[in-house]
This record gives C-alpha cells, sequence and structure tokens, in this order.
C-alpha cells in the first residue's frame, strides 16, 4: 500500500510541475492556484493552515502570485482590518486545457468502480490528505520536533 501511494504522490507532484512549467510557475505556485480555487479568498494565515507552509513561505508565494498578475490582495468584505488573497481572472478556465487528457483517463479509470468503491477511495484519499496536510503544518513549524519513523 505505501508503494502505490509513494507511485501516486510522485505521479501527481511530476505532472503538477510539468503543468506549472507550462504556465510558467513553479509547483508550489501552481498547487496554491488550486487551493484559493477550491476554497476561494482566504487571508494568508488560512492559507497556511491549508497549505501547511510557514508564514514567511506564504508571504513570498503570494507575492509571486501578485507579481505574475496571478493573484492580488484585497479587503475582507466584513473585516477591513483583514486582506485576502484572491485570484485575478479565471485560473481554471487557463489550466482547462492541460487538465483535459488527464481528466478523461481518470473518467474512464472511474468507471471501473461500484459507487461504494469510489466512496471507500475518496473516503481513504480524503483522510490521507488530512494526514499529509498535517505532517506538512508540523514540519513547517518545527522540523526538529517531527517524531522519524522508518516504514520500511
Amino acid at each position: 500500500m505505501y508503494e502505490s501511494g509513494r507511485e501516486l504522490s510522485t505521479a501527481a507532484v511530476m505532472f503538477h510541475t510539468a503543468l506549472s512549467e507550462l504556465r510558467g510557475l513553479s509547483a508550489t505556485e501552481g498547487k496554491a492556484i488550486d487551493i484559493l480555487m477550491r476554497f476561494g479568498p482566504m487571508t494568508a494565515g488560512e492559507f497556511g493552515e491549508h497549505s501547511g507552509l510557514a508564514p514567511a513561505s506564504v508571504t513570498g508565494l503570494m507575492q509571486r502570485l501578485e507579481g505574475n498578475g496571478i493573484a492580488r490582495r484585497v479587503r475582507h468584505g466584513e473585516d477591513k482590518r483583514k486582506v485576502l488573497i484572491d485570484l485575478v481572472g479565471d485560473q481554471a478556465a487557463a489550466a482547462a486545457p492541460y487538465f483535459a487528457d488527464f481528466m478523461g483517463g481518470l473518467a474512464a479509470l472511474l468507471e471501473g468502480y461500484s459507487d461504494d468503491q469510489l466512496r471507500t477511495i475518496a473516503d481513504f484519499s480524503t483522510r490521507a490528505a488530512r494526514i499529509q496536510q498535517e505532517a506538512a503544518g508540523r514540519l513547517a513549524k518545527s522540523p526538529e520536533a517531527v517524531e522519524h519513523v522508518s516504514i520500511v
């Protein structure tokens, strides 16, 4: 199970790296766009919670996205003291052509599973992602405090 998870993780990282490079972005910038597309405008602190990145990393990342015209800082609608990071333009439409081939293959793969199997796969994927996000957050906060465990 670990080996197939590693294979999926590597494939995902390499796909998103290639996609981001085609758009003139780093893989981290590409995934930042994905986070903002999925969850909408958010503060830098909220972005850090979703991404697991340290505050200084979030600041630099948002400055790069803003400098590339991909994101902008806007005042919160209700609390004018807060600044939100929001995407500029339709980033989903900009990335869609690059996803067509992958999404077609994925749709064909998913057709081979029952609804119950798909629910199990979705549950596992969601829980595994949460575990990985939490681990990333711990690494960003205190890398020396992370327990080292061998899985081999």
